[in-house]
């Protein structure tokens, strides 16, 4: 598995694997039912949080095998938080749980003002020590990138310091917002999409992530 950079998003990295790109394309498939969307979701997602957790900090304990006693690495500090948005965000979390499952699980709901097209929070719950976590936003897409850099404006006034980012697929207007409003906080995807429609649709995308994932297409 390969990390790509692009010099214009230098904290965006593209998670590039045989497997990744395969089940993408599968994902993308407008003919994928509901129970394949879901699980390919799952299984992409497990693959980006194998990379993007690989700098967390580990220690050593001691156990005892069948053999004998030895000091062995094992995670150190509390266990991150992961923190999908509302509602595509949730078809990320059993993924994520699949490789760290005392993770905890925070939540929050953000919608578009449609008179100032700017995100609105409407429910905000995450652990009450999440700044000494570090917390893991999902969404399977990065659109315009408001509604993540809302979140990581929320995180960030609760004293949150470790923050990253996974998506499924990114839109080159999305990460340019996050590498300008939040340089600090890293990007893992699964691909860069070429752009945005006038609607706001990232092309060629996955269509609605919501409405297939649930069903409400």
């Amino acid at each position: 598995m390969t990390l790509v950079t692009d010099p214009k998003f230098p904290n965006l990295y593209q998670v590039s694997h045989p497997l990744i790109l395969h089940k993408l394309s599968q994902l993308r498939e407008c003919n994928t039912s509901k129970k394949e969307f879901k699980e390919l979701l799952e299984e992409i997602t497990r693959l980006l949080v194998y990379e993007a957790t690989k700098d967390l900090p580990l220690t050593t304990r001691r156990i005892q095998t069948p053999l004998e006693t030895i000091d062995t690495p094992v995670l150190e500090g509390k266990k991150p938080v992961v923190l999908p948005i509302l509602r595509a965000g949730l078809g990320m979390v059993d993924g994520f749980l699949s490789l760290i499952p005392s993770a905890r699980v925070g939540h929050i709901g953000l919608f578009r003002n449609e008179n100032t097209l700017q995100p609105e929070l409407y429910y905000f719950k995450i652990p009450k020590d999440s700044q000494e976590r570090h917390v893991f936003i999902c969404d399977p897409m990065l659109a315009t990138g408001g509604s993540v850099s809302k979140a990581i404006e929320l995180l960030k006034e609760r004293g949150v310091k470790r923050i990253s980012f996974l998506c499924i697929v990114a839109s080159p207007e999305g990460a340019t917002k996050l590498t300008t409003t939040h340089p600090d906080v890293k990007i893992f995807t699964a691909h860069l999409d070429r752009q945005l429609n006038e609607k706001g649709y990232i092309l060629p995308g996955l269509g609605d992530a919501g409405d297939r994932l649930f069903g409400t297409r």
